[in-house]
């Protein structure tokens, strides 16, 4: 099973009938978790289940995934003292520069 249509829109830069769900999966999890809708990340904790996002988190990371994205699941998985990846450092701060 491949990645629904209602979903595909994240997926914007590559052939989404390329993607394997489970070989891509890193790359569809930081996609949908930091840009989905509700709709898209309850599919992806349907597919995934919150242990293997939970680990995605913890273990893995990924440069596309913002502080703001992590504080969220930081809540949402209860871990705020666990150790989990960091954002790529692009990701700390903003490039335009009236932002610091």
């Amino acid at each position: 099973m491949g990645i629904p249509k209602d979903i595909q829109w994240i997926f914007w830069d590559v052939d989404v009938a390329q993607l394997d769900p489970e070989q891509d999966k890193i790359y569809i999890l930081a996609r949908i978790l930091e840009h989905g809708r509700l709709s898209d990340v309850k599919w992806a904790i349907q597919r995934y289940g919150t242990d293997q996002i939970h680990d995605f988190f913890k273990n893995i990371g990924h440069p596309d995934i913002s502080e703001r994205t992590i504080a969220f699941w930081r809540a949402f998985f209860k871990t705020p003292g666990e150790r989990w990846q960091t954002p790529a450092p692009f990701r700390k701060r903003s490039s335009a520069p009236w932002i610091n």
